[in-house]
């Protein structure tokens, strides 16, 4: 059965962002000694709670791939296309980028079962666990690459049972032409409020849509604002609840959202970082050389635009650089807020 809020008329996307070469500024500082050794250009929006742009740095409008900073949006997608009841958890893997423990797999297994399938019919590309921790004893096992360890299969078991719910075909269920993918890039750009500019693959195989940062941390917004028991409060409420699940122990993702109250975040390779509040303040940071190191840093600052308390930031604001195994410098975020916005 579909979602009831499949039921009401969706709102009318505006025009696709404009692809071009995006005018990323200079985000964050790698300080090594005292001296700048090197610099992350990208580019940073906050939003404030009414919507409009609090802070903006570099080119926010912009054709950009979210990668898995996507999978809330495409979470939602699937319950307006029919995606069976989940439970909190199972429904926060679905948009998860997970790190391969036993908890990530067990739970896909469990999405499969649903529909009667197994991880052969599963179509993403094999691939050790994410974290490395949980690579290194899944290899001390002898064990390979494999569809279910691959971060994306929460999403990719999520696709099949909604698929054989709604009695579509199954083996190509990645294809863009597939009911399932037009439902999800519907749902897209409903939650964004434009057109996709260009739909591409992405890592995992699955269709990637592109939008612009803007569109992606308004989009972020809507979910976390959304009312309880609305498609988009389900996504939301469940990746509050279960950041560990989204994400996996100890990813900084997880801890951010233990520490902030309230907060709905998603990462995404290529240094994509979301997060949003409940009254509707959301962040949206794109790393323009896709360095996970910066991503973080620069997210605690824009989150700091936002009123969050620099205390529970501080874990977030820095990370070191080494020399020797100690402590030389640290990779700093630029645009720190003056005033937080009231």
């Amino acid at each position: 059965m579909m979602s009831q809020n499949t039921l009401r008329p969706l709102r009318t996307p505006g025009d696709a962002p404009a692809v071009r070469e995006p005018a990323h500024v200079p985000v964050a500082q790698v300080v090594r000694g005292g001296m700048i050794e090197g610099v992350h250009h990208g580019s940073v929006v906050v939003l404030a709670a009414d919507g409009s742009v609090a802070f903006r740095a570099g080119d926010i409008e912009a054709a950009c791939y979210p990668r898995s900073a996507l999978k809330p949006l495409q979470a939602v997608g699937l319950l307006r296309a029919g995606l069976p009841p989940l439970d909190e958890e199972l429904l926060a893997l679905v948009a998860a980028s997970h790190s391969g423990e036993e908890r990530h797999l067990a739970g896909a297994r469990r999405i499969l079962a649903a529909a009667e399938l197994t991880e052969d019919d599963l179509r993403n590309v094999p691939d050790l666990p994410y974290d490395p921790a949980v690579r290194d004893e899944w290899l001390r096992r002898g064990r390979g690459p494999s569809r279910l360890a691959q971060n994306c299969s929460g999403k990719h078991a999520a696709m099949l049972l909604t698929a054989r719910t709604r009695g579509w075909p199954l083996a190509d269920y990645l294809d863009p032409g597939h009911p399932l993918q037009r439902e999800l890039a519907a749902a897209v750009e409903d939650l964004t409020g434009q057109r996709i500019a260009r739909t591409t693959v992405d890592g995992c195989g699955a269709p990637l849509f592109s939008v612009s940062l803007h569109g992606l941390t308004r989009a972020a917004a809507r979910l976390a604002t959304a009312a309880p028991g609305t498609d988009e409060g389900r996504v939301a409420e469940a990746m509050r609840a279960h950041p560990e699940m989204v994400s996996g122990s100890g990813r900084d993702v997880a801890r951010l959202v233990r520490a902030v109250p309230g907060l709905l975040a998603k990462d995404g390779f290529e240094g994509v970082q979301i997060a949003a509040l409940p009254d509707g303040r959301a962040v949206g940071v794109k790393i323009a050389d896709g360095a996970d190191r910066a991503r973080m840093p620069v997210t605690a600052a824009a989150l700091a635009h936002c009123g969050v308390d620099p205390d529970v930031l501080a874990a977030f604001t820095t990370a070191p650089v080494l020399g020797g195994g100690a402590p030389v410098g640290a990779l700093r975020a630029l645009h720190t807020p003056e005033p937080s916005l009231p």
